[in-house]
């Protein structure tokens, strides 16, 4: 299997180590579980040394967090300009969308790791704490305060909220992912009820779905509708 970068991308003669062994860890984890990878083939993967890898990342773990920070970086990248003047709970559908769109190209990896995390719990525990910083990144993205106990408090519900979307997303293999954006936005009226999360949204109505080019692409009937 090919390895790609975080953008999706096949890593060039360039790539620094560091995109090298990214992409090989991913490539790993789309073929096999999380506990199963080990550290000299990833470094074979990537074509470096195992010093090398040792120079870069200390564990698998370790590498997984970094991918999840770029995707973090291509999703803040991304921008969202086009956002600012509609509804929190608009914003925060807008981003989390950017965030499928770049793990699109990863989706048999996360998949394989929402696999491991279910057999795993210590493995979950790591997973909910990278979730929960880049949840919190997210919900700034969103112009939603993230900091302090509060912030941090909807950046949990908030992890919570987005890896049931991804237990949709990941087995939704239509082009328009209308049974993502149908359970997303379900999660997000749900989570205007997790401690914290949306409540100081609550005095803002429930938009009707209007259709977004590439985001909201399907009316309201059909969220409604889709699975």
């Amino acid at each position: 299997m090919a390895s790609e970068t975080a953008s999706g991308s096949k890593p060039t003669d360039g790539a620094s180590a560091r995109e090298r062994i990214i992409a090989a860890f991913l490539a790993l984890l789309a073929e096999k579980p999380f506990e199963r990878i080990g550290l000299a083939e990833i470094a074979t993967g990537a074509g470096v040394t195992l010093a090398t890898l040792r120079t870069e990342f200390e564990s698998p773990l370790a590498i997984l967090a970094a991918h999840v920070k770029d995707v973090d970086r291509a999703v803040l990248e991304a921008g969202g300009d086009d956002m600012k003047d509609e509804p929190p709970r608009e914003r925060l559908f807008d981003v989390l969308m950017r965030r499928l769109e770049t793990l699109g190209p990863h989706k048999a990896a996360m998949r394989s790791l929402a696999r491991s995390a279910m057999r795993n719990p210590g493995l979950a525990v790591a997973l909910n704490s990278l979730a929960v910083r880049s949840q919190q990144w997210m919900l700034t993205a969103a112009d939603i305060r993230a900091s302090g106990p509060k912030g941090m408090l909807r950046a949990q519900g908030l992890a919570v909220l987005f890896a049931s979307v991804v237990r949709t997303w990941i087995d939704d293999d239509d082009p328009g992912h209308a049974r993502t954006m149908a359970a997303l936005d379900r999660a997000l009226g749900r989570g205007q009820r997790l401690a914290g999360l949306l409540d100081d949204l609550l005095s803002i109505p429930e938009r009707v779905c209007r259709a977004r080019p590439r985001r909201r692409g399907h009316d309201a009937d059909e969220h409604t509708v889709a699975a």
